[in-house]
């Protein structure tokens, strides 16, 4: 091999180690949209970027970077990022003190609770901030997370900012306070002052504050608030009465009168929501009136039968009352009342102005019918109901689903010496087990689950490997219920579906603990670091529940090729077409994956001929759902995106199974709502046609949605 001279040798190598020693130019810095973009993607991914989004988070330089980064550690609520978000509490730009006081409330409404000790630092840390904090809206944030963490010590800190009722957090602290019994049960507002709840509701300029201080009474029920509940019911602001009503249905009595002539006057408000709270409460308070003398709640309920005519007239926002009687049930007492209102239904439907008339009467008959067979325990009759127009499957579904609810006492002879079951097994809905429709299955397999029967087991055993998902998990739950360790090979060979069917899981999770005990473990624990997050969610609670001990799952990134739809651009907005009219929503900027799901859906036609399948007055109205039953869904799942938006009256949000289950259903709020904020991705408002969700009813038809942009 030839080689160079020694001279040229050396004079070469000495160039080359000089050119080694030059560093390469830096990189160019990267720019604010850059970052953003990365903070997107770790976010989509549930990532934290090998510690770099944390790092942004608690030591950008650009305050709107640290601000994003704070927003995308609260959608991963990781419980590792506890201490970036707390190091935000202090910060010295009040915007990101704002977003951590935010991502602070996201931590602890996690799906997968938060540990104890986590619990108690975080406590601690909105404690310490919120004693401090100069700004106010910065100290709203704060209350409404220690609203959301609920702890005792953040029920303490809420109650003293209650009073005086006239002072700048007590609207904050009543709703927070409010949002706290919601999730940790009434239990903890049972030591708030009533004297300081009393201020709230009494009459003044800025109803805001009434309003907050009827949403504690509500949510609080605690028997010393019917005075206050009684005196508010008057109050003239449609959410402050609907609030109210609704207190008084749950502590109210029947004895004294005044709470059942308040509702009934209230009945006649003038705005259905209102109404339906009303007719709501009354239904709740017959359940209390004594045998033989006559019950005032069911006398006053009678009064709802002309509300059917104005159905047929086209006036569908007058159902609602109606719906909420039949959703609530009245006693077996009631039953005439039942009845009553549903020949007033037929009636009018022999006199309907349009086919959409006839059919919001036909879908009121069925539940009127399937209350009826909810008094005794079993299909009659909802066989017959909606006049033709209710499809089958619909009605037996609906049946079932509510006879699944009947608690009342077996009417069977039981044998010398035995007692008589409390509650009769479903044994009529073993036949429904091989109806043509999943949808029946399903609501068959939900009435045998609360009320097993042994001739069920083997029918329930052949659903476990069938093709329908949903059917197939409702079976293992059943089988898990029915004790049927025969079914236990099915179950496995359902347990290997998990990995890409992740729906399946909390059924499956739920039979693997019941049938085989602590044998589940390993393959529970293989779930843990499944990649979707309510799979390892559910492994982690069945562990815990099975073990004793603590159980928590892994944060797992998603791979770069994770479903993302294009984000909608700003302004875009969603037209929903149905025959009570359009229904106009802007879609938030700040929810790009969600928005971007529903603007691909809509492109495809998916919404076309879907029902609005579950409609609860003054709370939502819910669709999406091509199977009907609320089981449905695109085939796919998105991550939440939780917003800053609250659930007020007309917001659109994402329904949601488990973390990271949004698909296709989505609802829109007839009132404010609380408690959903945070806890349900708020992706848009609606802007148009607000009287046509007040009008939606069960079984409303979407015939397209459109996708449009609203002018600037």
């Amino acid at each position: 091999m030839a080689r160079l001279p020694t001279a040229v040798s050396a004079g070469f190598l000495l160039l080359c180690a000089c050119a080694r020693t030059v560093p390469p130019p830096a990189p160019p810095p990267e720019l604010p949209a850059q970052v953003m973009a990365r903070i997107q993607d770790w976010e989509d991914r549930r990532s934290l970027g090998g510690g770099e989004l944390v790092r942004l988070a608690t030591a950008a330089p650009d305050t709107a970077v640290r601000v994003r980064a704070l927003r995308a550690l609260a959608r991963i609520q990781d419980v590792a990022t506890l201490e970036a978000v707390v190091a935000g509490l202090t910060a010295q730009d009040k915007s990101v003190r704002d977003e951590a006081a935010f991502a602070a409330g996201e931590l602890a409404l996690s799906w997968e609770p938060l540990p104890e000790d986590a619990r108690t630092a975080l406590t601690g840390a909105l404690v310490r901030a919120e004693a401090t904090e100069a700004d106010g809206w910065v100290r709203i944030t704060l209350l409404e997370s220690l609203g959301k963490l609920a702890t005792p010590g953040a029920v303490e800190v809420l109650t003293a900012r209650l009073s005086p009722a006239s002072g700048p957090w007590s609207e904050a602290a009543a709703t927070a306070l409010g949002v706290a019994a919601r999730k940790a049960g009434a239990a903890a507002a049972a030591n708030v002052p009533m004297e300081a709840i009393r201020a709230l509701v009494k009459p003044r300029e800025r109803t805001e504050v009434n309003l907050a201080g009827a949403y504690l009474l509500a949510t609080s029920k605690r028997p010393d608030s019917v005075e206050a509940l009684r005196s508010c019911l008057a109050n003239g602001h449609p959410d402050v009465m609907a609030l109210c009503a609704k207190g008084l249905g749950d502590v109210g009595s029947v004895g004294t009168g005044p709470d059942t002539t308040g509702l009934a006057m209230v009945l006649a408000e003038g705005t259905p929501r209102v109404e339906a709270e009303a007719a709501r409460a009354l239904a709740k308070l017959a359940v209390k009136c004594q045998e033989g003398p006559p019950c005032d709640p069911l006398l006053a309920l009678e009064r709802l039968a002309f509300r059917a005519k104005r159905v047929a007239e086209g006036k569908a926002e007058q159902g609602h009352a109606l719906l909420a009687v039949a959703q609530q049930g009245l006693p077996v007492r009631g039953r005439p009342v039942l009845q009553l209102l549903r020949t007033a239904l037929a009636a009018a439907d022999r006199g309907a102005a349009t086919e959409e008339a006839h059919a919001d009467l036909a879908w009121l008959d069925c539940r009127f019918a399937a209350a009826m067979d909810r008094q005794q325990g079993s299909l009659e009759q909802v066989l017959q109901c909606g006049y033709g127009r209710v499809p089958e499957a619909r009605r037996l579904a609906l049946g079932l689903h509510e006879v699944a609810q009947f608690k009342g006492a077996s009417t069977a002879t039981a044998k010398p010496g035995e007692a008589s079951p409390a509650v009769p097994g479903a044994a009529f809905a073993v036949p429904y087990l091989n109806h043509t429709s999943p949808v029946v299955r399903g609501a068959a397999l939900d009435a045998l689950s609360e009320r097993p029967v042994p001739e069920a087991m083997a029918p329930v055993r052949a659903l476990i490997g069938g093709g329908d998902a949903v059917v197939a998990g409702l079976a293992a739950a059943t089988a898990g219920k029915l004790k049927d360790a025969e079914a236990l090979p099915a179950l496995q060979a359902l347990a290997e579906r998990v990995p890409k069917e992740p729906d399946l899981a909390e059924a499956v999770a739920g039979a693997l603990v019941a049938l085989q005990g602590r044998a589940a473990e390993p393959r529970l624990r293989e779930w843990l670091t499944h990649p979707h997050a309510n799979v390892r969610r559910v492994a982690a609670e069945s562990l815990t529940s099975l073990t004793g001990a603590p159980v928590r799952s892994l944060r797992v990134e998603l791979p770069a090729d994770t479903y993302r739809p294009p984000a909608a651009p700003p302004g875009t907005t969603l037209t929903l077409r149905t025959r009570k009219g359009d229904i106009t929503v802007l879609l938030d900027a700040d929810a790009p994956l969600t928005g971007g799901n529903l603007v691909a859906l809509a492109k495809q036609g998916y919404f076309r001929g879907v029902t609005f399948h579950r409609v609860v007055p003054d709370f939502v109205a819910q669709g999406g759902d091509p199977r009907g039953d609320g089981e449905g869904g695109p085939g796919h799942s998105i991550r939440c995106e939780m917003t800053r938006r609250p659930y007020a009256r007309g917001t659109v949000g994402m329904a949601l199974s488990g973390r990271d289950t949004g698909g296709s259903q989505f609802f829109f709020t007839h009132s404010p709502q609380p408690h959903l904020d945070g806890r349900y991705t708020a992706f848009g408002e609606v802007v148009g046609g607000m009287d046509v969700v007040d009008a939606l009813l069960e079984g409303t038809v979407i015939d397209d949605v459109l996708v449009g942009t609203r002018a600037p």
